[in-house]
């Protein structure tokens, strides 16, 4: 006998409250999404259904004829929304239709500015199905039973403070939601509109959306006024899954609106891409590259990949096998003709044939940013400004595609004097100096730290472009590219810089074989008894000619974002001591080498080494001593 339940009321969990507050005032002007928001949820209902029956035949045994029905009524101005498909228990209608448990929730309600346009963009960034039917229905009752068991359950809520869950009896297996219209929703029991609709946003979906059929003429039949007619209903929808469609049988409108049901986003993709392979794999697929990042991006452990089906049948959700992660904004479908209906994710991380399809489409997807990379420049920007950071992952992690990828990179320089990452390399490569073989670039906390960095004093003054670098991750990146066209890539922040038109290191100590053994200046030999082991070195600079003095990291040294992101992970780093270089023809290093008082020298010396250190975006080791001794000069100064 089945567990009996008394009615239990529930408050919404505060994010939800939130939600349905905001979907009601920011989504009036495009209401009509919330049938598109339904009817997709139907459908996976019944997609999730057909999967779990593979292995389960007896839980479709009593209705194997899978449909979503539409329901009408204008006189007590409803619509009902029925699908045959998978249910809920009770447990699962309390915890889907009462929270939201989805990562990001709380980034997402921290980013909403209170204009109801821009918030409604939000809100379709974060997908939130079902509750947008908030916005037509002053009431919701949904119906609801599991599959495999008899009895349902009733969900009723108004979308304000709670809702009410209790037992609904026997109930056939699947979910209905019947909406209370607002009086200012009445459209929506119009019979037309309704189909139109239906025909916009659910024509893609491969299950028969049906509604009831119109009667031509209330005096075709006498006898129909006497007798109760059993409802007759229609198909639609085409009822035939998109991608196995022809290409030149699909508009554009149908690929946008597919997307917006594989991803549950409000806004059209930036591109996507349909293709079918034959041969010794059979698949097809089709990819679409959204506009916006979502919030859950630099969740790496948060579910991510295509929704995959075996021979039009849906297999799961998230199968993140076909895709790397790199590519985990890329949403879309796979379809496979060769993979078992059984498989499982464990399969898949085994299987030949899903590998050879994660290649091609990895490829597939690469290409499609380079062709909007030349073809659609602006699109392409757009695109970098969202997802440019997550793609730089695949840079330093997948070395078979590397060359494709480091075609994509886009980077702030010098040239283009702003903080906009719009300088591809093959741009930079182009604008090259004569002479030159390296590609210059600079890594920082930030834009303006970079910019204003002494390191780049001699490349300003040359017309070198140098590459700014300022995200968090590319100084690991840099570590990982080694090189393109042809060309190295150079820090200029590290080692002894080599210039355009200059001789290589090598050719240097060929050429000079008593280099090593030349004597360094009193100046340097001073600063050096000076800083002892707070350095690796002292040196003319060649990088400087406005600052006195910067400090360079060694070859194999750790550059500060890399540090930065190693202690803050608990790690525990090596010592790293810079070179310090000095601009022997700054007037204030012509003052020190004249400087005969030992103290006052010393005192000059630590004020230079603290200063490159801040210049470089370096906290300082004793601020407390900097601030003591620069107040300390500034007095001598002030009573002289």
């Amino acid at each position: 006998m089945a567990e009996q339940h008394t009615s239990e009321t529930f408050g919404f969990q505060t994010e939800a409250k939130q939600l349905l507050k905001l979907m009601i005032n920011s989504l009036y002007s495009n209401r009509e999404i919330f049938l598109r928001e339904l009817i997709s949820n139907a459908s996976d209902a019944i997609d999730k259904l057909r999967f779990r029956a593979i292995a389960d035949p007896h839980l479709v045994a009593d209705d194997s004829d899978f449909q979503i029905t539409i329901d009408l009524d204008k006189e007590a101005n409803t619509v009902t929304i029925t699908d045959n498909g998978i249910g809920m228990t009770r447990e699962e209608v309390i915890d889907q239709l009462g929270t939201i448990a989805k990562s990001g929730t709380a980034e997402f309600l921290h980013q909403l500015t209170g204009d109801d346009q821009k918030d409604a963009n939000l809100i379709g960034r974060f997908g939130v199905g079902f509750y947008s039917a908030f916005i037509v229905a002053e009431e919701i009752e949904v119906l609801t039973c599991s599959a495999g068991e008899t009895d349902g359950t009733r969900w009723t809520s108004r979308g304000e403070d709670e809702f009410s869950v209790d037992d609904a009896g026997e109930i056939p297996r699947g979910t209905q939601v019947l909406l209370r219209l607002r009086k200012d929703a009445e459209e929506f029991t119009d019979d037309f509109r309704l189909r139109s609709i239906l025909r916009r946003y659910s024509d893609h979906i491969g299950v028969p959306v049906r509604m009831r059929k119109q009667k031509m003429s209330s005096s075709d039949d006498d006898e129909s006024s006497e007798t109760p007619q059993t409802p007759e209903y229609e198909v639609v929808n085409s009822a035939t899954a998109l991608w196995m469609r022809s290409r030149s049988e699909i508009d554009e409108s149908e690929y946008k609106e597919f997307y917006k049901h594989v991803s549950h986003d409000f806004e059209d993709p930036l591109s996507w891409s349909h293709n079918r392979v034959e041969g010794k794999l059979e698949y097809t697929s089709l990819l679409y590259i959204p506009k916006r990042a979502p919030f859950d991006l630099w969740n790496r452990d948060a579910p991510k990949g295509l929704k995959l089906y075996v021979q039009r049948v849906f297999i799961m959700d998230e199968a993140e096998q076909f895709l790397p992660l790199y590519l985990r904004f890329i949403k879309g479908i796979v379809d496979s003709g060769d993979l078992p209906l059984n498989v499982s994710r464990e399969i898949l991380q085994q299987d030949d044939r899903v590998t050879s399809i994660r290649n091609a489409l990895t490829k597939r997807v690469l290409g499609m940013l380079d062709t909007m990379a030349k073809k659609q420049p602006e699109d392409y920007q757009s695109f970098w400004n969202e997802f440019g950071e997550v793609l730089k992952e695949g840079a330093g992690e997948d070395f078979s595609n590397r060359e494709a990828l480091a075609k994509l990179l886009r980077f702030a320089s010098t040239k283009e004097n702003s903080n906009k990452k719009t300088v591809g390399l093959g741009d930079y490569v182009e604008r090259m100096i004569e002479n030159q073989d390296l590609i210059y670039y600079l890594t920082a906390e930030s834009y303006e730290n970079a910019s204003n960095s002494p390191h780049l004093e001699i490349f300003k003054e040359r017309g070198i472009e140098v590459l700014v670098l300022f995200d968090r991750i590319d100084e690991w990146l840099m570590g990982s590219l080694t090189e393109f066209d042809g060309k190295s890539f150079q820090d200029v922040m590290r080692g002894d810089l080599k210039l355009p038109g200059e001789e290589s290191d090598k050719d240097k100590d060929e050429a000079e074989t008593d280099s090593e053994d030349e004597e360094p200046s009193a100046l340097t030999k001073r600063i050096k008894s000076v800083l002892a082991d707070r350095v690796e070195s002292v040196r003319p600079s060649k990088r400087l000619t406005n600052s006195p003095a910067c400090l360079a990291l060694g070859d194999l040294a750790m550059g500060i974002q890399m540090r930065k992101i190693m202690e803050a992970s608990g790690q525990s780093l090596p010592e790293s001591k810079p070179h310090f270089e000095y601009n022997p023809g700054h007037p204030l290093l012509k003052k020190l080498d004249e400087e005969s008082d030992d103290e006052r020298f010393e005192e000059l010396v630590l004020v230079l080494f603290d200063q490159a250190t801040l210049a470089e975006g370096a906290p300082l080791t004793d601020a407390a001593a900097y601030v003591t001794r620069l107040n300390r000069l500034l007095l001598e100064l002030l009573s002289a």
